[in-house]
Parts: C-alpha cells; sequence; structure tokens
C-alpha cells in the first residue's frame, strides 16, 4: 500500500531542508499516517483503513459512511 490516506487522498509532499548558512537539499514531507478499524454499521462489519490524523478529525464529524462513500468517488478507495 502507498503512503496516502485513504480519506482524504492526502500524500507525500516535496520541499528542501534548509540549513543556517542557507544551503538547501531535497527533502519529502510524509502524511500523518495511521492504520486505524472502523466498525461500520450498515455492512456490520470492521474496516481497517489507512487513515491521516485529518481524515481521523472529518470521520468523527461526518461519520465512517459518510467518508467512505465520498472517499470512493473521489477515487482514494475502492468499494
Amino acid at each position: 500500500m502507498s503512503r496516502l490516506c485513504q480519506i482524504t487522498g492526502k500524500k507525500a509532499m516535496t520541499g528542501n531542508n534548509v540549513s543556517h548558512a542557507n544551503n538547501k537539499s531535497k527533502r519529502k514531507f510524509q502524511p500523518n499516517l495511521q492504520t486505524k478499524r472502523f466498525f461500520v454499521p450498515s455492512e456490520d462489519k470492521w474496516v481497517t483503513i489507512k487513515i491521516s490524523a485529518n481524515g481521523i478529525r472529518t470521520i468523527n464529524k461526518i461519520g465512517i459512511e459518510v467518508a467512505m462513500k465520498r472517499a470512493i468517488e473521489n477515487g482514494y478507495m475502492k468499494a
């Protein structure tokens, strides 16, 4: 599995490490991904999702079923 949030679609960004002498070298900013299990009442089963901290907050706000529906529509998750 790639380093991609299955709810929000967050993935690695590129940028620079900048030293005190202002030397720059390339680096990656990785999303804060967690592997978490959620219970989906409509399907009566547990689902394991690789999700960012922001995605966990999204699920807390709108619910797991709506979040999964949006993720499938946006192509971040398979049905």
